[in-house]
């Protein structure tokens, strides 16, 4: 198993942390530590997911006010009480929370192991849904047993329609739950991916929102494991490492060096975007290079790239999962231009706008991108 050694992973020095306080993509997280008071959640031999999140919760918590104290933390509890699971979401939104993680811990039968970490959308499994049904049933706990969710509409359709109105941070959200489980996977544990259900508390977020499943409490050695109190930290320590790549990520601060990247074959400062839409010949001048572009919009239907609601600028379509997706600008091998092209759109108006990669046409992982483009 490899322990994460604090040191290496908490400490971020003063100058790319004031260069970050200068432009932060983050300025609120809301951290949500499941169940609580006289609901506990699951229950293992000798613990309960209430009291085995809430640590993890707190302890997140702490390492990001460590480390970035111009983000403001918001814990939907940070003590043993029932918070209602509408109340939960409602925190976030007050808050208007750049992200919302909700921590919570698994339930099945004695075989079953490993960490998962959800967005929302329609299950694939049984499983999955058995997940959401039992996440979701802290509603009849609640004073009025629930009633306020008679109305709720949890059906495909419904959950479709949603996530076509949070589609512009469904890659956000993906993304992280990337960097959580990738973080898991180092501690040892076992990975089963990152999976899509309705839970209710995502439901009702309007941010980059993901639910962490963080292991079996009625597996023996998982509840061993996640009852310990260094385990806790450890685990807590792995979420705050997937925060600060995700973080620096959309701010286009590199993951190892914690300084902004350049581009190696930049000549100067400066670098003139290109304001013309992407041609044939663009394409076969550029062909195996990498093309960073700044995403603004998502939508079930076409919308024409002369719209009214694009200001003009030059927009690149493409498609992908079911949607069509709207993008402007054009950098080859380029991301600094085009992360500071992205923070120009989001003082204009694109406050979600964020930066995506193409290699040869093809949507490609952007941490992957910034690495081919700084070779």
């Amino acid at each position: 198993m490899l322990i994460l050694v604090a040191t290496g992973i908490l400490t971020i020095d003063s100058h790319a942390q004031k260069d970050e306080l200068f432009n932060s993509a983050i300025k609120t997280v809301v951290i949500d530590a499941g169940h609580g008071g006289k609901d506990p959640g699951c229950n293992g031999a000798h613990s309960n997911e209430k009291t085995v999140c809430l640590n993890m919760a707190l302890a997140l918590g702490e390492m990001i006010k460590k480390n970035y104290p111009e983000i403001k933390v918001v814990y939907t509890r940070d003590k043993d009480v029932f918070v209602e699971l509408d109340e939960r979401a409602k925190i976030a939104n007050r808050n208007n929370a750049d992200l919302f993680i909700c921590i919570h811990a698994n339930s099945a039968g004695p075989a079953a192991y490993g960490a998962e970490t959800y967005v929302l959308g329609l299950h694939r499994t049984e499983s999955q849904q058995k997940i959401a049904e039992r996440e979701n049933s802290t509603i009849y706990l609640e004073d009025d047993g629930g009633e306020k969710y008679k109305g709720f509409d949890l059906s495909p359709d419904a959950i479709i329609a949603r996530q076509l109105q949070l589609s512009i941070f469904l890659d956000q959200s993906i993304n992280y739950a990337s960097k959580v489980q990738a973080e898991f996977k180092t501690l040892g544990r076992h990975d089963r991916g990152v999976k899509q259900a309705g839970f209710l508390v995502l439901y009702k977020t309007t941010m980059p929102s993901v639910l962490i499943e963080t292991g079996f409490l009625t597996n023996p050695q998982e509840e061993n494991f996640l009852g310990n109190k260094e385990n806790q930290k450890k685990m807590a320590e792995a979420m705050f490492s997937a925060f600060r790549k995700y973080k620096n990520e959309l701010e286009g601060v590199h993951v190892d060096t914690k300084t902004p990247i350049t581009n190696s074959s930049q000549n100067s400062g400066t670098t003139t975007q290109q304001t013309t839409e992407t041609t044939t010949e663009d394409e076969k001048e550029n062909n195996n290079k990498v093309v960073f572009r700044i995403q603004i919009q998502t939508s079930q239907k076409r919308i024409p790239t002369s719209s009214k609601e694009f200001k003009g600028m030059p927009i690149y379509e493409y498609q992908q999962d079911g949607l069509y997706k709207y993008a402007t600008g054009y950098f080859v091998s380029d991301f600094k231009s085009a992360n500071n092209h992205k923070n120009e759109l989001r003082n204009t108006g694109f406050e979600h706008a964020f930066v995506i990669a193409f290699l040869n046409g093809e949507r490609i992982n952007l941490e992957k991108a910034i690495k081919l483009a700084e070779n």
